[in-house]
């Protein structure tokens, strides 16, 4: 297993390079055959292995705006959990030369039983905020969110679009240079989706680096001009977002 490696960033030099990276998963099995009944008396299992990502290499440079496109389970989301730094690994390496700001999952960092006030220092917390910079972008993270009425409201309690919202506004606030998106605005509904947009517009006028994953081409049209194609988590594809669309449109509905 090769963890991630975050070094300082130098001139000309990729942001984020994926070398040769491999993930494995298990996956249980049941054996159903008529042998296995009449000696066992039930179906046994067994485990089975398989890879989720191999063989995966590109480099990012500093400002470039990734769109990563494919069918569900073609392993979309655990790239994007590898170059965040929440999973590791089994074969390659990923090395980050600044910081990242994930927005990889509506429930990361926060926690069912604290109200959204408590969460919020928490989940900036995680993120490497200091509490004196918290409570200084505390009142633009309420107001971004629109959850001023439910700060003492318990996280559990929350709907699914008020997690998204509450999720981009602390993270949103993070001054890293990449920021990581899964899926994420397909919950919010559309005015704060639109207010998300001229967000992430303006991270990306500062020069920042955007990692994108998305199954709307709108919105990968919208921020992205470089696009990855992943199938059956293989790399089947890096060129412009238009050709990687076009091809992503070619492929059957179970990937490759």
């Amino acid at each position: 297993m090769v963890a991630a490696v975050v070094e300082s960033r130098t001139t000309n030099a990729p942001i984020i390079s994926v070398d040769d990276v491999g993930v494995q998963f298990d996956r249980q099995a049941r054996h159903r055959g008529v042998r296995e009944l009449l000696i066992k008396g039930r179906a046994g299992r067994t485990t089975t292995t398989f890879w989720g990502l191999r063989h995966v290499s590109f480099d990012v440079q500093p400002g470039e705006s990734i769109g990563v496109v494919g069918r569900n389970g073609q392993g979309k989301s655990t790239l994007l959990k590898i170059v965040a730094g929440v999973m590791l690994p089994d074969e390659g390496s990923v090395t980050l030369r600044a910081g990242v700001a994930p927005l990889i999952e509506m429930t990361g960092g926060f926690v069912a039983s604290l109200t959204v006030r408590d969460n919020i220092f928490l989940a900036a917390g995680l993120h490497g905020m200091s509490r004196e910079t918290i409570e200084s972008k505390f009142d633009e993270i309420i107001e971004f969110s629109e959850l001023g009425k439910f700060l003492e409201t318990p996280y559990r309690h929350l709907s699914s679009g008020m997690r998204v919202r509450l999720a981009f506004a602390v993270v949103s606030q993070l001054d890293e240079p990449i920021m990581l998106v899964d899926e994420a605005l397909a919950v919010g509904d559309q005015p704060f989706r639109m207010k998300c947009y001229d967000k992430i517009t303006e991270i990306l006028a500062e020069g920042r680096t955007l990692f994108f994953v998305s199954h709307s081409a709108g919105d990968l049209k919208r921020f992205c001009q470089r696009g990855l194609l992943l199938s059956h988590g293989r790399l089947i594809q890096d060129g412009p977002l238009e050709e990687v669309l076009k091809t992503y449109k070619t492929l059957p509905p179970n990937g490759q």
